[in-house]
Parts: C-alpha cells; structure tokens; sequence
C-alpha cells in the first residue's frame, strides 16, 4: 500500500488517547512513560514492555514513601526498545511489516487489586465494542502448562465467558504464552489476542487458528495479558509473588494497522509523515509498501529502516542513551550505521547530517505525548550529525574493502565471507557485524559467526600483547633529533590538518624502532611498539594540557598501523603504535585517520576550559593567572592561582558565566598572530612563564580575530575570552552544551585546582545528580525506623562516593547533615521512650508481685537492643531505683543475636550469687561471652544463638531458683 495522505478515522493519536481514556475512566491512574533508557536498573539493555518501572511494587520492595507504593491501577503507554539482549527485533526491521525497534507498548496494570477475570472483560470490551474489531478476526491463547506448572484453564473459561468460541481459544508453551521480562524477575502465565488481517471469502472467515504463533504476517498477535504471580529467581526457580497482579501489553502500531485497515504498520501515520520527509530530503519516489523480492530496488525496505532507526535514536538519546562503545550505546551506535548505510545505498544520499532533518518531523508528531523529545530535540540532532560524520570518514572505504572482500570469496568457488574480512570491516571501518551480515546477504553470502568470533579474540590477545609494549613508549632523544637533522628526505612534519576535521592522505618519512630509523615496518619485530613519522598529520600531539590523538594509519585491505600516542619533539610528530597486518615502507602513501569520537569530547573540554578561564576572571578578578590545565576526553582540570578557596557562592557565578556564554552559541575564532602585537591585545590571557612562538595562534571565543587585532587596546576585550592556544577547539559554544564544576580545592600554597565536565559528561553528572535527589527526598518523607537508618547509612557511602556538581554535592551534603541529625534525635527520643517501657515493666511486676525476690523476662526493644539492656540494668541497679533489692535478669533479640543482662541484689549476694556467675549460666546456652568482675552484682553480655533465646530464659531462672528463697 502506497503513502495515503489521507485523515484516517482512526488516526494514530486517537487511538492511543482513546486507550488511555478507557482506563482512566475505570479507576486507572496514567502514569507517563518511563525513561526508555533504564539507567538504574543493570539487568535491562533497554525498557523492552511497559512493566519495568512496577518491577518493584511486583516484588514487593517499592519504597513505601513512594507515589507507587499507593498505586492500585496504572495505564500508560510505555516507550519501548528491543534492538539488543534478550529481546531483539533488529535484524527483522524493514523485512517484514510489524517489527520495530522502537514502539509504544498501551498497557493496564494492577497492583494487587483485579485479576484474570477484569482483565480479560477489559481486553475483550475495548476492542470489540470500543474500537469496533469484528470478534470474528480475534483468537486468543492460554498456557497450556508443563510438568512442573499447571495449565491455565481459569484463563480458558473466562475467554469462553465473554463470549469468545473454544475453536478460537488456544492453548500455548511456555516460549508463547509464559511472560518474563529477563533472565531474572517478575513473570507468569500470559493470554495473547491475535488478529487475522486476511479478508474472508465470499463472506465467510476461514478458520486461523493453525496461523496463530506460526509466524504468520497476516495473523498476529496485538495484546498479551500476564497474569503475574512468579518471580524467576537467580538460580531460575519460581517464587510465587506476595500479591497477584496484572499487566498488559497491546502493540500500539499493530493496533493502529488493524483500524486503519491495513497489512502494514508502515502503511499507517504512525510511519506515513516520516516516509513524506524521507522523500523530500532524498528526493526518492514514494513509499509503495513493497517487501521481499517485490521491493526490487530496495527503497521501500529502506524507507522502513530510516523511519524505524530515526524514532529508535531519537528515544534513546532523549533518554541518556548516547552513542558509544560499550552496551546500549553501542546497541544506538550499530543502528545508526545500519540506517546510515541504507540512506547511501539506497537513496544516494550524502551522510553526515541526514537523520537529524527527520527529527523535526518526528519531534511534530509525538513531542506532546513524550515532551521529553521537544526539550532535547536540538541535543538528539548535534549526537545524530557528530555521529554519522564519524561513520562517513569510513563508509565509502569500507563498502569498497567489503566489496573486494566479497570477490575474493567468489574467486575462490565459496559462498562463504572469512570471519577474519568480516571482523576487520568492524575493527577498521566501523562496520558492526549485522550491517556486514545485510551486505552479504545482498550478495549471496554468508557469515560464520564463530569465525567473527575467533577473529575477534584472536585480535584481542594480540591487542593483550601490545599493550604490554606500550609500557616503554616509544621516543625520540637528542641523538635521534639530531640524526633527523642530517636526514635531507625528513622534513619537521606539517601538522596545520590537526585544527581540520577531516582525514588526510600522508606519506611516511621515517619508521623508527629501538634506536634506529628503519626502511619497512617489516623490519620491526612482531607485537612491539614503533613510531613513525609523517610529511604531513592531522593527529594532535600531546601539549599545551591537552592530550594527544588516538587513531590508524593505513592502506584500505593492505596494511594498517594502530596509533595510541601522539607527541612532538622539536617540530617532528612522532606517531607510535603497532602493525596490526600487512606492511608498510618509508615513501608508503597512507590515509592518516585520527579518532573523531574521541576527539569530539577533548574539543569541547578545552573551549570549555577557555570558558572557565573568563569565568574565573570575571568572578575572583585579574589576579588569577592559569598556572596548568589538562583537557582529556572525560573531564578538563584547571590550576589557578588564588589565595583562599572559592565560596559555593562564587563557583555558582563562575557556573553561571560559563553557561551564559555556552548558550550564546559563540562562533570561536583562531588564526596566527606576530606575538608583539599579540601581546598588546586587552583582556588576552597567557600562562606566565610560558614560551610562546611567533608568530602565536590566538583563539577568541565570540569576536573575530581581526577585531581584535584592529584594535588590540578596546576595553570590550576585556569580556571577551582571547587566549594564546594551540589546541583544538570548537567551532561553536553551543557544541559544548553544559559545563558541571566536579572539584574545587587547594594543591599547594595559593594554587587551586578546578576539575569539570562538559557535553555528554555534563549530563550524565547532572542525570545522576537528579536521581540522588530523588533518593534523598524520598529519605526525608521517611518516617523514623531501622529501614530509614540502613538507607541512611547506605546513602552516606553513596554520597561520598558520587561524581556530581560541586554545588550539588555541597547541598546534599547540607541536606544529608539535616536527616543525619533528625535520625540521631529520633534514635535518643526513641530511645529513652523504649527504656522507659521496659523499665516500666520491671517495676510493675514488682509492684504486682510485692513477695517476688527476682524477675527473669525476654522483652523487645526497637531500638538499640545491646545498649538498651545495658540501661536497664543501670537503672535498676541504681542509687535512686525503687527495686534495688529485687534481682533482674533480662533478654532480648536481635539481628541474630541475643543481648542480656542482670543484677544480683545483696539478698542473692550473701547466698554466694553475683552477676558474672548468673551469666555465666547462661552462656552456654546461648554462646558468646559475658562482661563483669567477679563478685560485681551486674553483668552485660552478648550470645550468638539466638533461636536459644528461649532456653537461655530457662537457664538463668533455674540458675537463681537453686537459692534460698
């Protein structure tokens, strides 16, 4: 089915709406999607159905001060990822009409309140009689049970009760209809409504029940109930849960198929106003709704898998889920590079900033529903174009080492792709292994996984043993200086490409290994360090704080030379690293190709270095002059002089300046200046002490640096931040997004360090600050108990241990010092209330039971059991106690453990008794030891058995029994 521009009357958003008001009309209270990106819980790459965010209140641990712990009812519709893990959709996007790797899962919950039979009724009622489905295209499943569950026949007669025929109820395995979200959690017996798209014939349905779970695209399955009742345990036993609940799952973009008539979910406006930005970006014809082989040139397929991976990104960087190298961010990385290629291949379209022109229109369309797109849109853009620019340095390569790969395998007679070629498309060229997987499929091959992955370890031992050397880094000394000099064909390296970002082609002048200047990389034995110097580079070598560039050397499919350090000496840019295959020689023309992703976040930690440095004047005035600085990747450290520490007052304006001067997006400016007039320029900033050569290159962040220059002595520079710099730099402010103060403290005497983070970093701080926030709000609604306490002492360790904002941290710890106090107030107030009861209880025994010489009793204390019976003993043993010539022994547990106590009054005494001798009794008993002197009337002690408590009791009774009474 071709795009239809039509209103549909069932359109997309009407749907959804009408779900949700279905539920909240019945006592359901909608609670908004939960973050697509589960940072807090470490068993899920990405929330994959709507019940991850109750996990807690189907275990039974939700925190009672919780909004959740009221929770009765919920319906939402739950942003949802499935493209890695367990649970993986990827590799069918685009091939067949109904994956995603993004979707919205509708759901209904209940906590505790209806169960099978409500659920059901609600299912059955909303489709049928709210959205109109015909009952004739619906079947639905039940478990069917196995040796060690019983099948779900309440399920079955329910089905049955509403209306639905037996031929139409279904029984299913564990695999299709028993619900678990992972490996370990919440899970149960499900129920799934499935739905058959084929139109009857001459009037009549024909019977879909062999086609249900079949994996059939034209009988699918549109909503599961779970019945939750277990919980999978680590070593994968079934607990049942303290209450059962329901949770319900409908595929949003199936439903919206089915109303609006269609086989697709692509043939809907969920998918329609992307696929119209697609074709006018591209300029590609329309979208036809073709699959399998009558998609014959592809573009249908690749319409599905632009406008899938678009909404799957945008989602997830929305959410904090960034590109990257490790887990899900690499899940996000894999998926922009399979979408990427699609977009060249099949749309001839350039790469480097095409799916951020998609964002807008998908901002437009579900930006009320989830406002979090609309906030970040223009972060989600900058992440998208940063990280298809990468990819793009290394497409055109890759597919053309790819295709001499592939006609190496046919020349050889074998359908077969090596998993050596496979793993080196994704080690040099970024291919993650399912884009190669597609790209041979296009070509009739096929891969071997194991292969990749004895390819892969192969490549990491050898990687092991690199390192090793990488321990004697490679360097020039004055006797290699001053042979270079005399080396006529060796010029000092042109490296003015490191300010570019794009890669170069250079030609090697000199390998060096072990003291010599060798012809070919051949010479160098296999696995050890070398270094090499370039006519031209465009890698940044070490100086000026910032650190040096990592990256590769090489010829496409013959040789490649990985680059982990970069330095200078006297002009020459020594490049070291390792042979990773083939050979190179001296005169080799090589593409130089630096790590852009590592280089992105440096650029923006030294701007924003920059930044501070104005700041900081501003705030403490022109007495502070830098006195060193480090840029890296993960954080920018900055040494200035200052006499006393700075206020958390004055690290908010610094904040404050920085962030004003991001936001106004400052174009920022470089460009070599004679270093007298340099010099001359108000406001300039140099480190003291500093050689600088002429001519220098100024940086000025927001002002040309012509202006400056045309007029070196105008007081506005002085709110400008120029500095002399060589590093590598922004090109505009806003690329630095955020800058977060981590540190500030003292190094030595008048020399103080600030330590912060910008970009992605910055947020990732502040996203971690806000979930501690979250923790120590919660904390302090809490009422006074041993829970509070544990979850106190618990976040004290967590707070100390928190890599936040400084000003954040100095204002939870302002908080914090508030709870610690209020606990330590509520401690001695319950504690003294506590002593008072059991105190109490002795006397009026005693009171009671005037003739009574001795009481033995176990009581309960809440508070501090230990220190508690210690208290009490005091007090009856006192000066002042009205029963001190009663004896007392008393107990009580906790923890495990038993705490006692007694006091032997002198009637005892003179009959040979004493405390330690009454203890002593007992501690046979209950183990442990007991404290006192000998002939002493009192004795503490602790005892480890404490399901003996009991007998000890007994023990100490016959013990003051065998006196004369």
């Amino acid at each position: 089915m071709a795009q239809n521009d039509s209103t549909p009357e069932w359109g997309a958003a009407r749907v959804r709406s009408t779900f949700l008001d279905y539920f909240k009309e019945r006592g359901h209270t909608f609670v908004p999607s939960s973050s697509v990106v589960p940072l807090s819980d470490p068993t899920l790459l990405f929330a994959n159905a709507g019940m991850n965010q109750y996990k807690s209140i189907f275990q039974g641990t939700v925190d009672p001060a919780s909004d959740f712990a009221q929770l009765k009812r919920a319906t939402n519709s739950q942003k949802c990822i499935r493209a890695g893990g367990k649970h993986n959709d990827l590799d069918d996007v685009g091939k067949d009409s109904y994956h995603h790797t993004f979707f919205e899962m509708l759901g209904n919950w209940s906590f505790g309140d209806y169960f099978k039979k409500e659920a059901i009724g609600y299912s059955w009622e909303l489709l049928t009689k709210v959205y109109g489905i015909d009952p004739k295209r619906l079947y639905v499943t039940y478990f069917e049970g196995t040796d060690e569950l019983e099948p779900d026949l309440e399920a079955k007669e329910l089905w049955k009760s509403v209306g639905v025929p037996e031929d139409h109820i279904l029984p299913g395995n564990m695999k299709d209809n028993f619900w678990e979200m992972g490996d370990q959690g919440p899970c149960g017996p499900c129920s799934e409504l499935h739905y058959d798209l084929r139109e009857p014939e001459n009037g009549v349905y024909r019977n879909a029940a062999s086609l249900v779970n079949a994996d059939d695209p034209e009988v699918i399955e549109i909503w599961n109930n779970v019945f939750m009742q277990y919980n999978r345990e680590p070593d994968r036993s079934l607990r049942p849960l303290p209450h059962k609940h329901i949770d319900t799952g409908l595929g949003y973009e199936r439903l919206v198929s089915v109303l609006q008539k269609t086989k697709s979910n692509y043939d809907t406006d969920v998918f329609s106003p992307l696929f119209k930005k697609i074709q006018e970006i591209t300029g590609a014809r329309e979208y036809r709704g073709k699959f399998g082989k009558e998609d014959a040139d592809g573009i249908d397929t690749a319409y599905r898998v632009i406008a899938d991976h678009v909404r799957m990104m945008s989602f997830s960087i929305a959410d904090g889920g960034v590109p990257n190298n490790v887990g899900r961010g690499y899940v996000v990385r894999r998926v922009l590079r399979r979408g990427a290629r699609f977009a060249r291949k099949y749309f001839e379209t350039e790469i480097g900033n095409f799916f951020s022109k998609i964002v807008p229109t998908l901002v437009e369309q579900m930006g009320d529903m989830f406002p979090e797109l609309r906030k970040k849109e223009a972060d989600i853009k900058e992440i998208l174009d940063e990280e298809e620019k990468s990819f793009a340095k290394s497409l055109d390569r890759g597919e053309i080492m790819f295709e001499k790969y592939a006609q190496k395998a046919k020349v050889k007679g074998s359908n077969d792709l090596p998993g050596d070629d496979v793993w080196r498309l994704y080690d040099t060229y970024g291919f993650p292994v399912d884009l190669t997987k597609i790209m041979a499929e296009e070509r009739g091959l096929n891969i071997n996984d194991q292969e990749v992955e004895e390819a892969q370890e192969k490549a990491r031992e050898a990687s092991k043993g690199d390192k090793k050397a990488t321990a004697a880094m490679v360097k020039f000394d004055v006797h290699d200086l001053s042979a270079l000099e005399n080396m006529n064909d060796v010029p000092k390296t042109d490296d003015f490409a490191k300010f570019g970002r794009e890669n170069i082609t250079s030609v090697i002048k000199a390998i060096y290994h072990n003291k010599k200047f060798l012809k070919s990389t051949k010479e160098v034995p296999e696995g050890e360090q070398f270094g090499v110097l370039l006519d031209r580079t465009n890698f940044y070598a070490e100086q000026g704080g910032q650190e040096n560039d990592t990256g590769r050397l090489l010829v496409d499919g013959e040789a490649e030379i990985s680059i982990e350090n970069v330095q200078v000496y006297a002009g020459y840019v020594l490049h070291t690293g390792f042979l990773k295959y083939g050979e190179l020689s001296v005169g080799s023309e090589v593409i130089a190709e630096y790590d852009e992703l590592r280089r992105h976040p440096i650029r923006n930690n030294h701007t924003g270095t920059h930044v501070l440095n104005y700041g900081l004047k501003e705030v403490l005035g022109d007495e502070v002059d830098q006195k060193g600085s480090l840029v890296s990747p993960e954080k920018l450290r900055f040494d200035f002089s200052h006499k006393a520490g700075v206020s958390d007052a004055e690290l908010a304006k610094i904040e404050k300046i920085c962030t004003e001067y991001i936001r106004q997006n400052s174009e920022v400016y470089a460009k070599d200046v004679p270093l007298a007039t340099a010099r001359q320029i108000r406001g300039v900033r140099a480190v003291f002490g500093e050689t600088y050569p002429d001519p220098v290159r100024v940086v000025s962040v927001g002002v040309p640096v012509e202006d400056l220059i045309a007029d070196v002595k105008n007081e506005q520079w002085e709110k400008v931040s120029v500095e002399f710099c060589g590093g590598t730099h922004v090109k505009q402010t806003g690329e630095i997004k955020e800058l977060v103060i981590l540190e500030e403290s003292g190094i030595a005497k008048g020399i103080r360090r600030i330590v912060a983070v910008t970009g992605q970093e910055a947020y990732d701080v502040q996203r971690q600050a806000s979930d501690f926030e979250a923790q120590l709000s919660r904390l302090e609604k809490l009422a006074f108990s041993a829970e509070k306490e544990a979850e106190a002492k618990k976040m004290q360790t967590e707070l100390n241990q928190l890599v936040i904002s400084a000003l954040s941290k100095s204002q939870f710890r302002e908080r914090f010092a508030k709870i610690q106090k209020s606990i330590l107030d509520e401690q001695k107030a319950f504690a003294k209330q506590d002593n008072k009861r059991v105190l109490d209880v002795v006397t009026n025994y005693f009171k009671d039971n005037k003739d009574a010489k001795f009481l033995v009793k176990k009581v309960d204390w809440s508070s501090n059991v230990a220190k508690a019976i210690s208290e009490a003993i005091k007090n009856v043993s006192g000066p002042k106690s009205a029963i001190k010539d009663k004896s007392v022994y008393l107990f009580s547990a906790g923890d495990g453990k038993v705490a006692h106590g007694c006091y032997v009054s002198e009637y005892f005494k003179e009959q040979g008794a004493d405390g330690p001798k009454w203890a002593s009794s007992v501690t046979p008993v209950i183990g442990g030891k007991t404290g006192g002197k000998p002939g002493a009337p009192t004795a503490i002690g602790n005892g480890t058995n404490a399901e003996k408590i009991d007998d000890g009791v007994e023990e100490a009774r016959k013990f003051i029994e065998g006196f004369k009474l």
